[in-house]
């Protein structure tokens, strides 16, 4: 693998856990665009703010060889962005429109 394919990995997998977040809670889903939107940057952000702790895409793969354990919570840590992202902007567009 690839850090590159790592992180898109990371990203798909923020999608997925919006989506997931979204049926669950029927009210806070944003339709199908809007759940992806906040699944791909809340995922991102979850991994940028996050990532500095050690379990980004480069040090996934800084021995040649993906390390499962970081590699796990990477996807743990994305899936929880993408979930997150949806309340998130579901709060503030609650906000917005009283």
């Amino acid at each position: 693998m690839t850090d590159t394919l790592i992180a898109l990995i990371s990203i798909f997998m923020g999608i997925i856990a919006a989506h997931v977040f979204a049926v669950i809670n029927k009210k806070k889903s944003l339709g199908f665009i809007g759940n992806t939107m906040a699944g791909v940057f809340g995922s991102i952000f979850f991994i940028k703010v996050f990532g500095r702790l050690g379990f980004d895409p480069i040090s996934i793969m800084a021995t040649g060889h993906a390390n499962r354990a970081l590699l796990t919570i990477n996807m743990l840590v994305s899936m929880a962005g993408g979930a997150i992202g949806v309340f998130g902007i579901e709060l503030i567009k609650r906000k917005l429109n009283p």
